[in-house]
């Protein structure tokens, strides 16, 4: 049958480097392949690096990251061409994409060469990397591969052979294909098992969806099947996918698709529609308990979120574009619990005059022209409570079954990320509730393909590191001692961006930079090649049930890319050899904590966008950054940072006044930007209280302080016990920072100090210490030895070991 790619969420692509200028037929293109000169260039650097792979390993040298670049650049040598013969698949992959599709057919003209130029390279960058090690020039740490039968999740992280681990693979992986089968299961790509690799209702491959129960009550043993031929043997998830409903349920239940979204295709308030989960979840926490396939835990939802405001982009998709009675006679009674019963103090609120609450109505989708007044902030702080009602329902679900179960919830970065507060999801209260974290964060190495999104980033950065960082810092301030899991990576590509030839610089600092910042395991997007080369099943015919689709995902991903998914595999061989460095670093005091309010946050147009300015200014001082929320304020140890700093936070509730106050009675220390900072409750009513030092510190600054001179006042409020050892000085010819470093002291008395320049130019860094003492330092990836002042390039990652007046034996490179 005939490959045609089928059409969906991910963006664009810059230009392949050279457009053939002859188009081949199948026959011709069969014909060629033999004589093509990127071909035998190739397969002859393939023999010069399995040679030296010989001789290493004679020499009892590890090879292992020389045999995933043979690994890659074999399949993708076959995959150039199958792309060759295919060319009409291939343009059609192409042009399912947009933004490609005004020169797909020269895309498909020029991918199967430089598919072979690409393998070129790997193969280049291979030899000479083991030459340097062949000559003892450098020397490198073996590789830790995982473990993937036996790897367990332990409190914070994932254990092999009593190490952490960072296990690693592709979230929708050609799907059709057995788990069992070792070209799709393995080192190079990740051989995590896949219990919802399918994310397809109509397909019903080991999802576990609504499907599996039938409109006589009983369960649909084929489906079960696909659940229960999981092997028992590498560490998996499962996911519950929630995109569909039976037609049997609708009929019985008309309402059921009212205030459905995306990704939830139904009512979550729908008692029939509960009644129905419950009984899928209970049956398959009990059929999976205890099996490893569940070692990473039960994703309890695929990106939720319900966008219930005019105008907002998910609209096109119907998404809450009207309310259930079940959801309108919720909200009625959230809202009486709300204002105790004061219909009065509602209608002011809401500048209405309803009799009572059970008469209470509201226009869903709601308009945003009402952010910031009383309306909006119920609705969107209900519609938040709905959500995280939902997951506590599906959890007890699966914990009454299954108590030991771990679950986490594919929660979207933008729902942090962006101002928008009208979706439904409180990242906060959803990491609180779920046993491990989960997430999607995403990051781009270019601009975005979507000429909607901003690039200002770009301005300063080589590529969008605060999308992770800050996310990240986040989910981890919220859940210090869970595992955090990325269950569908979109560092390589998504909906928004896409590059076709993307810096393999970029690759390693942003996964290094992830995983820096808390990341414990990720399924990348996504892994579409069959063995043969081809796309998988999905990616044939014209299925077309919803608009995003995968076909437009295919093109310009890492599928076209060997340096690309060669680099992912690569840096996490360097992350796992390195991974109890990497713990030591990570799992640090957080001094300085910003505030975040959800209150503020809902009744504000550019609460975000201000955030991630102070952000940005603190975060190339060498110190963790985390955040403080009332929770985290009343639930973890306030020893744990040095000072909270509030900006931006006008409306906030009498919790959380009370929280900030408590900490300052206790003996904390607190930085106000300015006078208007927690001046109003989440109505905009003003707050008769101010903050009072009691035994604590309280700083107020003056309005229209420089994020420079809070940035000053907040350093010189870290103790001297959690400021670091060694300070970094940087120059790369800008007037801001581009540098991002760690250090933390080692048992043995020696220190590591990271550093990840996201600047466009190198930077000329000076590692030093405030008594001036001498240093040594070694590259830890290399074993050499490296000055005290040297330039990092752009994109470029160290890790490194230092030796302050060499009081310590450092170990460098065991």
């Amino acid at each position: 049958m005939k490959k045609i790619l089928m059409g969906i969420l991910l963006p664009s692509i810059t230009l392949l480097t050279t457009a053939c200028t002859h188009q081949y037929t199948n026959t011709e293109s069969s014909q060629a392949v033999s004589d093509n000169k990127y071909e035998q260039q190739a397969l002859a650097k393939l023999a010069t690096l399995k040679n030296k792979m010989a001789v290493a390993k004679d020499k009892n040298i590890d090879v292992t990251r020389e045999e995933t670049i043979v690994w890659f650049s074999e399949q993708f040598l076959k995959f150039a061409n199958w792309d060759e013969a295919n060319l009409d698949a291939i343009e059609a992959a192409f042009g399912y994409e947009r933004y490609y599709k005004p020169r797909k057919k020269g895309l498909a003209l020029a991918l199967p060469d430089y598919e072979r130029r690409k393998v070129i390279e790997i193969l280049d960058k291979g030899i000479q990397t083991l030459d340097l090690e062949l000559e003892g020039k450098i020397k490198r740490r073996p590789v830790r591969k995982v473990d993937w039968q036996n790897t367990k999740a332990a409190d914070n992280m994932f254990l092999s052979q009593g190490k952490p681990i960072f296990p690693y693979d592709y979230f929708s992986k050609t799907v059709g294909q057995p788990l069992t089968n070792t070209d799709i299961y393995n080192d190079h790509l990740g051989a995590i098992y896949h219990g919802g690799e399918n994310l397809y209702p109509v397909d019903h491959d080991r999802a576990i969806n609504s499907f599996l129960v039938k409109q006589d009550g009983t369960f649909d043993q084929e489906l079960l099947k696909e659940l229960t031929s999981i092997p028992d043997t590498n560490i998996g998830f499962l996911l519950y996918w929630l995109m569909g409903i039976p037609e049997w349920v609708e009929q019985q239940e008309p309402e059921v698709r009212k205030g459905r979204s995306l990704f939830t295709g139904f009512d979550v308030d729908n008692p029939l529609a509960r009644e129905l989960w419950a009984k899928i979840i209970r049956k398959t926490a009990e059929l999976t308990k205890g099996k490893k396939v569940t070692e990473l835990g039960y994703i309890l939802a695929n990106e939720p979120h319900w966008f219930a405001e005019k105008g907002y982009p998910m609209q096109k998709y119907k998404e809450m574009n009207e309310i259930s009675s079940y959801t309108l006679t919720k909200f009625r009674n959230w809202l009486r619990d709300k204002y105790q019963g004061n219909i009065t103090k509602l209608n002011k609120n809401w500048q209405s005059n309803f009799d009572d609450f059970d008469n209470i109505t509201i226009e869903i989708p709601i308009d945003p022209i009402l952010i910031g007044q009383p309306k909006w902030y119920d609705w969107s702080r209900y519609n938040m409570d709905r959500g995280t009602e939902w997951f506590t329902f599906m959890q007890n679900e699966l914990h009454a079954v299954n108590p030991q179960a771990d679950t986490h919830i594919k929660i979207m970065p933008r729902m942090f990320l962006d101002n928008n507060r009208s979706g439904g999801i409180d990242t906060e209260a959803l990491t609180e509730l779920t046993t491990m974290i989960g997430h999607d964060a995403k990051s781009f190495g270019s601009p975005p393909i979507r000429p909607h999104l901003s690039a200002k980033w770009n301005e300063k950065y080589a590529y969008y590191w605060s999308a992770v960082t800050m996310f990240h810092d986040f989910l981890e301030s919220v859940a210090p001692n869970k595992i955090n899991i990325n269950s569908e990576s979109h560092f390589l590509s998504s909906g928004a961006w896409r590059d076709m030839d993307p810096r393999t610089s970029y690759v390693r600092s942003v996964y290094w930079l992830a995983t820096l910042h808390g990341m414990d395991a990720n399924m990348g997007w996504f892994w579409a090649r069959d063995p043969d080369g081809s796309p998988e099943d999905r990616l044939e015919g014209e299925l077309s049930f919803f608009d995003p689709g995968l076909a437009g995902a295919f093109a310009g991903s890492n599928n076209m890319q060997p340096h690309v998914s060669n680099e992912v595999t690569q840096v996490m061989y360097d992350l796992n050899s390195f991974s109890e460095e990497i713990i030591s670093l990570r799992e640090q005091v957080r001094p300085i904590r910003i505030f975040y309010s959800e209150t503020s946050a809902i009744n504000s147009k550019d609460y975000m966008t201000k955030a991630k300015k102070l952000y940005e200014k603190l975060f190339f001082e060498g110190l963790p950054l985390g955040y403080a929320t009332k929770n985290i304020i009343e639930k973890q140890d306030n020893s744990k940072w040095d000072l909270i700093i509030v900006d931006n936070n006008h409306f906030v509730t009498d919790d959380e006044f009370n929280a900030l106050q408590n900490y300052l009675s206790n003996g904390g220390v607190i930085v106000l930007t300015s006078a208007e900072n927690l001046a109003y409750n989440e109505y905009g009513e003003k707050r008769p209280q101010q903050l009072q030092a009691n035994n604590g510190k309280l700083i107020v600054l003056p309005n229209q302080t420089s994020l420079d001179e809070i940035k000053h006042v907040a350093l010189t409020h870290v103790q001297k016990t959690n400021q670091p050892k060694l300070k970094v000085k940087e120059d790369n010819g800008q007037p801001y920072k581009t540098t991002a470093w760690r250090v933390v002291e080692q048992n043995n008395g020696c220190y590591l100090l990271n550093l990840l320049n996201f600047g466009h130019q190198q930077a000329h860094l000076q590692i030093y210490t405030d008594a001036n003492e001498p240093i040594s330092m070694v590259d830890l990836m290399t074993a050499n030895k490296v000055d005290s002042q040297l330039n990092l390039q752009s994109e470029g990652v160290l890790l490194l070991q230092v030796n302050v007046n060499n009081s310590a034996t450092c170990p460098s490179n065991n």
